[in-house]
């Protein structure tokens, strides 16, 4: 199950509503994250955002006030119709690009018109990451942690390219349809978001 992302703004209402539903919770830090543990069984997991890791002690207001994201990070979406790509200070969006790609669908057409097809498709994909390596090789110069999503396949061929090899990809991993700008001013404000992951308890 995805992650639910929550605000720091939304955190004490959601932890709130969790024991509303759950019962009293037991809360203690382990692996890097906020675990909560309620009496019906049910649990969550919590972390900092852009996988910062959390050793402050089980306490819900002191972990909200430990959110916060480096002064310079990246967000790169990829898929093979199109790209963003943004570069953010202070939280907010200092440049970016976004770009589409023509790469056309599946065919049923079988023989060597389906082999020539799959080639001009793969063609046009490879010139699609390309383009989205060259602004992400400016747009990222210096960046490090960068949260991606997309289509994994095709983050992974853009960050082939040798000038992006100090990338690391943190936080959570954002499932989004083919990136346009309102796209990825989302993924910047998801990203700085605490990540839940949530188990509920069997109903018995």
């Amino acid at each position: 199950m995805p992650d639910v992302l929550v605000p720091v703004a939304r955190w004490p209402r959601w932890l709130e509503n969790f024991e509303s539903s759950h019962g009293a919770t037991t809360l203690e830090t382990r692996d890097g994250a906020l675990r909560g543990d309620a009496v019906d069984g049910s649990w969550f997991r919590a972390r900092l955002p852009l996988s910062v890791e959390y050793d402050g002690p089980p306490d819900a207001v002191r972990f909200g006030d430990s959110v916060g994201t480096p002064p310079h990070w990246g967000v790169l979406l990829v898929r093979k119709g199109g790209f963003a790509i943004a570069r953010v200070e202070d939280a907010r969006v200092v440049e970016s690009k976004v770009g589409q790609r023509h790469v056309q669908g599946r065919t049923k057409a079988g023989g060597q018109s389906q082999q020539r097809f799959a080639r001009r498709r793969a063609n046009q994909a490879r010139d699609a990451y390309e383009a989205a390596a060259e602004h992400a090789a400016r747009i990222l110069a210096g960046i490090e942690q960068v949260v991606a999503g997309g289509d994994r396949g095709a983050v992974t061929e853009v960050l082939t390219d040798a000038r992006l090899s100090g990338v690391t990809l943190v936080g959570t991993w954002h499932a989004v349809p083919d990136p346009r700008r309102a796209v990825l001013d989302k993924v910047v404000v998801d990203a700085q978001a605490i990540a839940v992951e949530v188990e509920n308890a069997p109903a018995g």
